[in-house]
């Protein structure tokens, strides 16, 4: 299943890098938007709603 998600993720646009890792997480996938709100909105409504997502956890960076 880890496959299927990640080419589901490499469809989202704002997913900008996306690599598999080996140990506690399966992937990490590097998310931009214009804002924390716009993050949350692609984590909840496009990332979370993938089929084989279990649980996602976020760290954000504001780049000025």
């Amino acid at each position: 299943m880890e496959r299927d998600v990640y080419q589901r993720l490499l469809k989202i646009e704002e997913v900008v890098e996306l690599y598999p890792l080996f140990g506690e997480y399966d992937l990490i996938a590097k998310v931009e938007a214009e804002t924390y709100d716009k993050i949350g909105e692609i984590v909840v409504s496009k990332v979370r709603a993938i089929e084989g997502i279990k649980a996602t956890k976020t760290l954000a960076k504001m780049v000025f």
